[in-house]
């Protein structure tokens, strides 16, 4: 059944995502008179990028999400050929596809469309023709403002919610006026219960109190846990928010992480032993003047017991999967390493005390006893990873006598941590100086001004300003051995690209790029560069 395309309808209260349909009632496509063979249930699939292809080798290169646009003849000759091509469109994620239909003098082609009504029969995919001329670069560029613009939408959206909590945290808001305020944000009823499901504050907004407390606790699509990990107390619930709400979900994870910040800052017994542990950590890796038996009880009242050995130790939160993290998060998974060092320690017959370097950055002595120091660390390092179910990056410096010296040497196991966070490859739970080779080096140097001259005249242009993909290239081209075939895989490039690619970084540095002494310069030059970030 051939049908219009209905108009697109949307919440005012939330930019809509940019659909198939919405693309449809662009100008430059209702211009075009469009109608819809199949798939008509799916047109409110959301659309990432829209491409224009002429080839059937298109669905190989895509990623999902992808509207394509075609006026290319070959769709429009075999049924057979034509359906194959729009079943791998649609196996590989494809949200649709959009066609000309119109012969040499413009005018609807009825054999074509008689063809694509053949190959489309009994296909759930979404498919338009178009019984006019199409501008597709018009198209594209319509399309792609509405997608820029939703994505700018929601990095406002985001933007406003983390400085409403940011600001709540920074007040030392209760946990009633973050559910009234999350409430008031989501237009819907919040409730915040502990594991008992026991109500300890709430907001109705437009529901009743009745009505949300009478049965409680209700069918919950949209909640989130509160507490650091592995002592979870409670959840913050939205029983009424669609479950497909996503500025529902991003509001209550922030309110979340709002109220776990105001129940930890209640703990104040064990916010006093961080700050003493900081204070001492600071001391150790400064010029103080503190004796060793001193240093032994200090760190012994907070939890590292006698030992035959210390090794200082480092660990960098990864890195989190959104563009910005906020304050409360990060605090949270600063925290929650800190009590996953401690767990872990013990399981590997250790004691450790620890102290924050800078954001996203602990570090920290290890008392190590009895079994052999590697042994130690790397039973250690195992279990954080396995605790925190996250992939840190963990150095550590030369084992000591003394609790000083191990000290001392934290910052050798800060450098170590902050390299091994650059690392594509890792095969070990933690790293020494020794094992990062190439990197390691170029790290210690990397304020040598000799080595900034060598880099920076190997790098040439490449690191100016608006050259990032080039160095980026080149990066993944030295990662790769120049294996081009890699390198098409991991950037969806054809293999006369990526030789495009090749020519053009030599020509901006000067040099071949299969010379095996250039790429030896240029990898060190790299390294550099990425160490200056």
């Amino acid at each position: 059944m051939h049908t219009a395309v209905p108009e697109p309808h949307s919440s005012p209260a939330v930019t809509p995502a940019v659909t198939v349909r919405s693309i449809l009632h662009l100008d430059e496509i209702r211009g075009a008179r469009p109608q819809v063979l199949s798939g008509s249930d799916r047109l409110d699939r959301p659309v990432r990028w829209v491409h224009i292809a002429e080839t059937e080798e298109v669905p190989s290169l895509l990623e999902g999400g992808e509207l394509i646009l075609s006026s290319g003849t070959m769709f429009r000759q075999s049924p057979v050929r034509t359906r194959d091509f729009l079943t791998r469109l649609d196996q590989a994620g494809a949200a649709g596809f959009v066609i000309e239909i119109v012969d040499e003098a413009g005018r609807p082609s009825t054999i074509d469309r008689d063809v694509l009504t053949e190959a489309v029969r009994g296909l759930d995919f979404p498919v338009i023709v178009l019984a006019a001329r199409a501008r597709y670069v018009r198209v594209t560029q319509a399309a792609h403002r509405l997608l820029i613009g939703e994505q700018l939408a929601r990095v406002e959206r985001a933007r406003r919610v983390h400085d409403v909590f940011t600001d709540l945290s920074l007040r030392s808001a209760d946990e009633q006026l973050i559910v009234d305020t999350t409430a008031e944000l989501l237009g819907s009823a919040v409730v915040l219960e502990d594991a008992a499901h026991r109500v300890l504050a709430f907001n109705s907004a437009a529901s009743s109190p009745g009505e949300l407390l009478d049965k409680w606790p209700l069918p919950s699509r949209q909640q989130v846990t509160v507490g650091v990990r592995g002592r979870r107390w409670g959840r913050l619930v939205a029983p009424f928010a669609a479950a497909d709400d996503d500025h529902a979900g991003e509001v209550l994870e922030r309110a979340g992480q709002a109220v776990t910040l105001v129940r930890m800052a209640t703990q104040n017994e064990r916010d006093l032993l961080q700050h003493a542990a900081d204070a001492l950590i600071h001391e150790l890796m400064g010029s103080s003047d503190m004796a060793e038996e001193e240093a032994r009880l200090r760190a012994r009242s907070l939890g590292l017991g006698p030992a035959r050995a210390y090794v200082p130790i480092a660990v960098r939160i990864s890195a989190p999967e959104a563009v910005e993290e906020g304050i409360a998060s990060l605090q949270l998974r600063e925290q929650a390493v800190r009590t996953e060092l401690v767990a872990a320690a013990k399981h590997a017959g250790a004691t450790v005390i620890s102290g924050g370097r800078r954001s996203g950055m602990i570090v920290g002595v290890v008392g190590c006893s009895g079994r052999r120091v590697e042994d130690t660390l790397t039973a250690l390092f195992q279990r954080l990873g396995e605790e925190s179910g996250e992939r840190h990056s963990a150095g550590a410096g030369a084992e000591a006598d003394t609790l000083l010296e191990a000290g001392r040497d934290l910052e050798h196991a800060v450098q170590v941590a902050d390299i091994v966070a650059t690392m594509s490859v890792r095969d070990r739970p933690f790293y020494r100086f020794a094992d990062v080779r190439l990197r390691g080096l170029v790290s210690a140097l990397r304020d040598d001004p000799r080595l900034r001259a060598f880099a920076e005249s190997e790098l040439g242009t490449l690191t100016d300003e608006g050259a990032s993909d080039d160095l980026e290239f080149l990066e993944l081209f030295l990662r790769e051995g120049g294996n081009k075939s890699a390198i098409a895989h991991a950037l969806g490039l054809s293999r006369p690209s990526v030789y495009a690619r090749v020519k053009r970084v030599e020509s901006a540095l000067g040099v071949s790029l299969e010379d095996a002494e250039s790429r030896t310069s240029l990898h060190t030059a790299v390294l550099w560069f990425r160490a200056q970030e």
